[in-house]
């Protein structure tokens, strides 16, 4: 019970913090906290984990913010902060399966905690850094050049920072967890990697693409920055980018479970 309150009261500063500098809305600064109470209901080094993640996603998406958003006005639609759906999108499968392992002490659970922090760091690190050093996209199933920001584009940068993205989240896991190091480290990376490239084939199959017929351009915003009402052409409408975002981290956790015997071996 300690515990927990003294998770809410930190969960409280940081998601008060966020808010003020306009990283998450009202909503979403709610969502957050109560991923953050959560975590530290599961234990210390959870909520130190998500700590972690948001801190480092937070301050790769305030890092020439301007910048990355002249370049995806014409494709992504512009929003004031994180809301709770894209917040629970990034953080419920971790939270939950950080629970699962707190309650049952099963080590594959940890585990898939783990892979789907991972996965949700790895996409956040490459959508920041693709945007803004990746040059031109082009779509994970097609490799034709598709508009910056849009749904199953990808760079080589991007694929690089995405590494990188899993690669934290997994040093820092395997510093915490009373596992071998090495094979801990592997595991939550190729699971959290895993999870990224998921992310972008999901969401050029998946998520839901519209076309300006007055400018002749793909984008995601239902209305063109023109001013003309965009039309869906392709994917499903129901799809969104939450949605991608948290079938991503579950592909993540999934396999880091399906590793979780070889980390033991």
């Amino acid at each position: 019970m300690i515990r927990v309150l003294l998770g809410a009261l930190a969960a409280g500063v940081i998601t008060g913090v966020a808010r003020q500098r306009e990283m998450l809305s009202a909503s979403g600064q709610w969502a957050a906290f109560f991923l953050g109470v959560f975590s530290a209901a599961a234990g210390w080094m959870w909520a130190s984990l998500l700590v972690a993640f948001f801190s480092a996603a937070t301050a790769l998406t305030r890092w020439r913010r301007e910048e990355k958003l002249r370049r995806t006005a014409r494709t992504v639609p512009r929003a004031a902060g994180r809301t709770a759906y894209q917040v629970l999108a990034n953080g419920v499968a971790f939270v939950l399966l950080a629970l699962l392992f707190h309650r049952s002490g099963a080590g594959r659970w940890a585990l898939g905690a783990l892979g789907a922090l991972a996965a949700a760091s790895a996409d956040t690190w490459s959508t920041e850094a693709g945007t803004l050093f990746g040059g031109t996209p082009r779509s994970i199933w097609t490799a034709r050049v598709v508009p910056v920001g849009m749904s199953g584009g990808v760079t080589f940068v991007g694929f690089l920072a995405g590494l990188a993205g899993a690669t934290w989240i997994a040093a820092l896991a395997g510093a915490l967890l009373p596992l071998p190091f090495a094979r801990v480290a592997a595991t939550v990376t190729v699971a959290g990697f895993s999870g990224c490239i998921g992310d972008s084939l999901l969401g050029g199959a998946l998520q839901s693409k519209r076309y300006c017929d007055r400018c002749k351009e793909w984008t995601e915003r239902r209305v063109h920055p023109c001013g003309y009402r965009t039309k869906h052409r392709a994917g499903f409408t129901w799809a969104t980018n939450d949605l991608v975002n948290l079938l991503a981290t579950g592909v993540g956790a999934a396999t880091a479970i399906v590793m979780a015997r070889w980390v033991r071996t």
